[in-house]
């Protein structure tokens, strides 16, 4: 797959394609049934599929501070698309300008222009152009007028709820990992690098890797948590060559030492190593407990050998 950064990115000559735009953020269960949907309108007419995103995200810049937690990395989210068979993505910077292009400027810049777009699907409630004016149906109207046919594909939705991003922010940050994980169709993952912490675990026993995320990372609520630890390369791009680790995993400040700083470390079963340095992606796949303060060291150290037994006998 290929990863295009901005329109001027897509090569001379270029032909038709099956586009579908999106933040796409998480590209959860209901992003991926609009992904398969212009995947298969792309096969009946034999072109590419191309994934048009934005970076950063686009509330950042509308409304500059406030940008949400991010459930994937730009990496990550080329990666989820590319495994649902997209054949390019595009990370569109978006300005100031860009912003304030009006329906129509953003469909001939974006679609028209230089991509040469066949068909455009994207999800029923998208909105598009200067403050959000261009929805589905206008969508139609201006691929009536330049040559190309849009569709809006219905949301998902579980429990008469819409599966979306910003529910699956929410459920990461009340620790309902089993229901993220119900709507990504995945675990939620964090990535980051592997840095130097306060080294306790390894006096206790329990030798952790601290793992410092990318700024707007959507972190779990402080408590336990059962998942695995994948590698990542030096681009952000998961390492197929090495196998995910099932991990006991802490978030919080430490409250037993009085800690102020807010950290993930985990806690790699059955791994002996140095991962300083490295980046890794940590897979929260279950709550096990919330973050308690121990009246003692020992009592603190009973727990975490309860809470690794727990992970081993869950993902094990």
């Amino acid at each position: 797959m290929q990863r295009w950064r901005g329109l001027e990115a897509i090569p001379t000559g270029w032909g038709r394609c099956v586009a579908t735009v999106g933040v796409f953020d998480g590209v959860h269960r209901g992003h991926q049934q609009i992904i398969r949907r212009a995947g298969e309108l792309a096969e009946s007419q034999q072109l590419p599929t191309v994934l048009i995103t934005f970076t950063p995200h686009p509330s950042e810049v509308v409304r500059p501070g406030s940008h949400p937690p991010l459930l994937t990395t730009n990496t990550r989210k080329a990666e989820l698309a590319a495994e649902l068979g997209v054949d390019v993505v595009i990370f569109i910077p978006f300005t100031v300008e860009f912003s304030q292009l009006s329906p129509a400027q953003f469909v001939h810049e974006a679609l028209v222009a230089d991509l040469h777009a066949s068909a455009v699907v994207v999800g029923e409630n998208f909105r598009f152009g200067h403050k959000a004016a261009g929805d589905v149906a206008t969508l139609v109207e201006l691929g009536q007028r330049w040559g190309f046919d849009a569709e809006g594909v219905p949301l998902l939705t579980e429990h008469a709820r819409p599966i979306s991003s910003t529910y699956i922010r929410s459920c990461v940050e009340a620790g309902d990992l089993d229901g993220a994980t119900r709507a990504l169709g995945r675990p939620h993952r964090l990535d980051g690098v592997v840095v130097r912490g306060d080294q306790r675990g390894r006096d206790l026993g329990f030798p952790t890797a601290n793992v410092r995320a990318e700024s707007f990372a959507a972190v779990p609520a402080d408590g336990v948590y059962a998942g695995r630890v994948v590698r990542i390369d030096e681009w952000g791009n998961t390492r197929t060559d090495i196998e995910a680790r099932v991990a006991a995993i802490s978030v919080g400040t430490n409250p037993t030492f009085d800690g102020r700083h807010r950290s993930v470390e985990a806690y790699i079963l059955d791994f002996d190593g140095d991962l300083y340095g490295q980046n890794l992606g940590i897979e929260f796949s279950s709550r096990l407990r919330g973050m308690v303060k121990f009246t003692s060291v020992a009592d603190l150290v009973v727990q975490m050998a309860e809470d690794v037994a727990q992970t081993r006998a869950m993902l094990t």
